[in-house]
């Protein structure tokens, strides 16, 4: 089993200027003495050296890959978004929509990024690869087709998708989202595609604060092919997990896709500084291992993780790894040391009661 791990050095160098977290310095907000952005370069830097360090990266494939084409965007973006990003890219950077401000130069570093989740596509459905991990950055499960928002550009996973459809005919597709806020623009996208499944497991009403609720189920063709699994503020390990056995994993059975894509956020982890769950590195652990059974059951091991979110330095690259080793299979001599920590932070028994009937009434509610 060969496990691919997708990283350009050019994504580190996206710009999102200077901000507290996501704030723009103004008024009463002050300038943060380094820069401040909770999007920044670090976690995703510092997972990467973790491998390097670990060991781990000498036995993935690490590749680099090429800029999604032109074509490859078009199929999501229509050409006024594209230009209007790319005519202030060679200026001096700005913003098109919320949130997701860049520099010089950042329409080909997304560009890069996009590129990334399509090489790893690439390699996997080719046979190259039994799976892979992305390090897509700047991130993409909140750009709509016109529209930048959460730190986000283009439209990676989707993009992506659509390149598969094209390049190998790819039948049907599930997209299972962990990262802690709503896949907005993923869902949107899709919203009436019946070949997409798309699942959003995130803490409720967090970022974008109205949207991802049960209700959102898609639109003609595509009702039902669209799946919201809103957590309770809180929740840690056991919700997660209850997410996947009760909704995520029937679901996956129901749809029987022919690949199954994570929209890989670690920012649901206890420490992240943008929400408020209590996941740790052992919960991507067991998380990773889940869909690579379910994987292996429906879509011969199939199974592509592309990044999102996640803004803790000291947390990110340790759920990183912890995927990386399970995807790989490989153990190495890597110790989280705030494992212990966040495992005694967990709810107490009877808030996993309450989400447990929580969730058990969704999934009656879908079906399930």
């Amino acid at each position: 089993m060969v496990t691919g791990f997708c990283f350009g050095e050019r994504t580190l160098w996206h710009s999102t200027g200077e901000a507290a977290l996501f704030l723009r310095p103004g008024g009463w907000i002050q300038p943060p003495a380094g820069g401040g952005a909770a999007e920044n370069p670090e976690t995703k830097r510092r997972f990467k050296n973790l491998l390097d360090v670990s060991g781990l990266a000498r036995h993935l494939a690490v590749e680099t890959a090429a800029l999604a084409s032109d074509e490859a965007l078009r199929r999501i973006h229509p050409e006024n978004y594209l230009a209007e990003f790319k005519r202030l890219s060679d200026a001096d950077g700005g913003i098109l929509g919320e949130e997701s401000p860049f520099g010089h130069g950042g329409f080909e570093i997304a560009k890069l990024s996009a590129g990334l989740a399509i090489h790893a596509m690439d390699r996997v459905l080719t046979g190259t690869w039994q799976n892979a991990y992305s390090l897509s950055r700047p991130p993409g499960h909140h750009c709509m087709p016109d529209h930048s928002m959460g730190f986000c550009l283009l439209a990676n996973i989707p993009i992506a998708i659509e390149e598969m459809k094209a390049r190998h005919h790819l039948g049907k597709v599930a997209v299972v989202d962990w990262d802690v806020h709503h896949g907005n623009g993923t869902q949107a996208i899709f919203w009436d595609r019946p070949d997409v499944l798309t699942i959003s497991i995130h803490q409720n009403a967090c970022y974008p604060v109205h949207l991802g609720s049960t209700a959102e189920r898609g639109a003609g063709a595509g009702e039902g092919a669209n799946i919201n699994i809103p957590l309770l503020p809180g929740g840690g390990h056991n919700s997660y997990l209850a997410a996947l056995d009760r909704i995520v994993l029937p679901a996956l059975e129901r749809f029987r896709p022919d690949l199954i894509v994570v929209a890989s956020g670690l920012d649901a982890n206890g420490l992240d500084p943008l929400a408020r769950m209590l996941a740790h590195s052992g919960t991507y652990r067991a998380m990773t291992a889940r869909l690579m059974q379910a994987a292996d059951m429906l879509c011969k091991g199939r199974l592509v993780l592309v990044h999102e979110g996640g803004y803790s330095e000291v947390m990110v690259p340790f759920c990183g790894h912890a995927i990386m080793e399970t995807l790989s299979g490989r153990s190495t001599d890597v110790v989280d040391p705030l494992l212990d920590f966040l495992t005694a932070q967990q709810p107490p028994p009877e808030f996993d009661a309450l989400e447990s009937r929580r969730l058990a009434e969704m999934a009656q509610g879908f079906g399930l």
